[in-house]
């Protein structure tokens, strides 16, 4: 089987997910979607922290532990309905990456409601690690890579041939068609940086 590698890019309840190949130097988007971590019309479900702020602290935790089991149980799903849809065409997963944030750690619960800034930081802490969780329970190893760092792994892994990935990349919009965005282009590179070193 050929091997590819799958990217994503998360946000608040959702993410954007790309999986590629890389065939004689040339970067082949297999597939890509939009994966969904929430069930729609469930309240509070995409902004999980910014409804448990409005609730007593030990209300706050059950919800926003129902609000992982479920995002987690979605993301299990998207990632084997992936998963599958690529060993039909032949392909089998040799890793996955995430792209993270700062990656600083979260304080306490009561300390994060208590900040606007800590609350966006948790949420988006919150849907990459329950996307992870799925993608180890299902056996495939998950790499986190910070956004400002991706270039220099793209430069440490393809050395003098980084920047025709990255251009490749980029340009795979126009032959691919929309949505081709910062979320599809990230999670692409770092997918290819993944496909390139699968003992990260």
């Amino acid at each position: 089987m050929k091997q590819a590698g799958i990217g994503v890019r998360m946000h608040s309840g959702w993410g954007a997910l790309v999986a590629v190949a890389n065939s004689t130097g040339t970067v082949e988007v297999i597939k890509r979607r939009r994966i969904a971590l929430t069930i729609p019309g469930t309240p509070g479900a995409s902004q999980p922290y910014h409804f448990a702020e409005k609730l007593k602290l030990a209300e706050a935790e059950k919800f926003l532990g129902d609000s992982f089991e479920t995002a987690k149980r979605l993301a299990l799903a998207a990632v084997q309905d992936v998963v599958d849809e690529l060993r039909g065409r032949q392909y089998r997963v040799a890793g996955v990456a995430v792209l993270l944030a700062s990656g600083r750690p979260l304080p306490p619960l009561a300390k994060i409601l208590a900040s606007h800034a800590l609350i966006h930081a948790a949420e988006g802490e919150f849907f990459r690690r329950a996307f992870c969780e799925a993608c180890e329970r299902l056996g495939h190893p998950v790499t986190g890579f910070r956004e400002r760092d991706l270039d220099e792994c793209a430069h440490t892994t393809f050395d003098k041939t980084a920047a025709r990935a990255g251009q490749q990349i980029s340009t795979l919009g126009k032959s691919l068609g929309p949505p081709w965005t910062t979320d599809q282009k990230t999670a692409a590179l770092a997918a290819l940086i993944v496909l390139a070193n699968p003992q990260r």
